[in-house]
């Protein structure tokens, strides 16, 4: 009798374990699988957890560039995105009909933290908001080892020439001049990309010529520089001996330890020396792609990822919850402290410390001053190429020229624009 009797005390002290564990709810998250998403995905995880201990929050990595891209395609097709996803904001996130397959979170309370502009580039065709800001600004520029720069005596360049001149006195000097990492194939995009602040500073009205199939990167001078400036580095013999296999970590710390002196990049990067280089972050800094004109020097601004919500998710309430914790300040807090401060966060109240690494602090000084940041193209129209990384690989590596580049990629925003549907394609 008395083993029955514990047997009954043991069951009814399970009891309410039972109850909470299948009263829990498990949703997944969908992030790219950089060390820095991944090490600020799993503390914002942990955190959340611990104040939602009826939510348990799985994390699924993706790759980056145009291989995430085509698996977040496909999984939409097929109704298997998970509850939450971080994706690309701007051209990207329209080409997924946002107002079609995401929830709308526009009368979300956190949205009223949330700064405007990153607000217009989450906003569906029907004007209504699909995401929340996932980490910071960034802008697409070159990091620059400035031990190499003070040993040399260089100054950051505020013209295209002035940086050749710079990279010819690095390769006299023995080092990469610059590092392209094309193992990583998006990263091959930033000549071409980070050069967008040069094309609107020479045609105001780019971005809505092009997008209504007036402007062609082939016949703008302007537009056409980001290819032939991608061209020059590769015939001067700038780059790195295993430019064509590195991978963009490789990249990150061969700018970090002075095995080479420029890295074309997004700031994101930033957080990612903290990981995989921390004691040189002291040693790295950041200038914009230049252009012609010094007094036209500025930088071309990225808007951060989104997070989203499919209307598939069976768990939306859980998922609303699991963004609101991240949009809030200890949110913004706890990703600051485990993947590093890369730029400014466009959520109110998320001030940056002022101890930032130099490369910050050089990129915080372009926001500081009027008229001297532009958004990249993809924000101020729907229209981008998919097969761009691939079309900048093969000028990188000598393969394709300039021109053919350029006209290559119109053809390839030709057939994005139809299928967007635009008038005048």
């Amino acid at each position: 009798m008395r083993y029955i009797l514990a047997l009954t005390g043991l069951a009814a002290a399970l009891l309410p374990h039972v109850a909470i564990a299948q009263d829990q709810v498990s949703i997944t998250y969908l992030a790219d699988n950089q060390p820095s998403t991944v090490a600020s995905a799993e503390a914002l995880i942990a955190a959340f957890e611990a104040a939602n201990p009826d939510v348990n929050v799985e994390l699924e990595t993706r790759p980056a560039g145009g291989e995430g891209d085509n698996l977040i395609k496909t999984r939409l097709a097929t109704g298997l995105l998970p509850d939450v996803v971080s994706y690309n904001s701007g051209s990207l996130l329209q080409a997924l009909n946002p107002s079609q397959n995401f929830v709308d979170l526009t009368d979300e309370p956190w949205q009223a933290t949330v700064v405007d502009s990153f607000k217009s580039v989450v906003t569906g065709s029907d004007g209504r908001l699909y995401g929340g800001p996932h980490g910071t600004a960034m802008g697409g520029g070159i990091l620059y080892n400035k031990p190499i720069y003070e040993e040399l005596g260089l100054s950051v360049p505020k013209t295209w020439a002035e940086f050749m001149a710079n990279n010819e006195k690095i390769k006299e000097s023995g080092k990469a001049a610059v590092i392209q990492t094309l193992g990583t194939t998006w990263t091959s995009q930033l000549f071409v990309l980070g050069d967008f602040y040069n094309v609107l500073a020479a045609n105001p009205t780019f971005a809505e010529d092009y997008t209504a199939g007036k402007a062609k990167y082939a016949t703008t001078p302007a537009a056409v520089k980001g290819f032939e400036h991608q061209a020059e580095i590769f015939n001067g013999g700038f780059l790195n001996e295993d430019f064509q296999a590195a991978t963009m970590e490789e990249g990150i710390v061969k700018v970090a330890t002075g095995e080479g002196a420029h890295y074309p990049m997004l700031t994101f990067a930033i957080s990612n020396i903290t990981e995989l280089a921390p004691e040189h972050i002291q040693d790295v800094g950041f200038f914009a792609i230049p252009g012609d004109d010094p007094e036209k020097n500025g930088l071309t601004v990225w808007m951060p990822n989104g997070y989203y919500i499919p209307k598939t998710s069976q768990n939306v309430e859980a998922a609303k919850r699991f963004i609101a914790f991240i949009q809030s300040p200890e949110g913004c807090k706890i990703d600051m402290e485990s993947s590093g401060i890369s730029g400014p966060y466009l959520i109110s109240g998320c001030d940056l410390p002022a101890d930032i690494p130099p490369s910050v602090a050089d990129l915080q000084s372009y926001f500081q001053q009027e008229g001297t940041t532009a958004p990249a193209l993809e924000f101020l129209s729907p229209v981008k190429g998919p097969a761009l990384e691939q079309i900048t690989v093969e000028v990188a590596s000598g393969a394709r020229t300039p021109a053919d580049a350029a006209a290559l990629y119109d053809e390839d925003v030709r057939k994005q624009a139809q299928q967007l549907g635009l008038p005048g394609w």
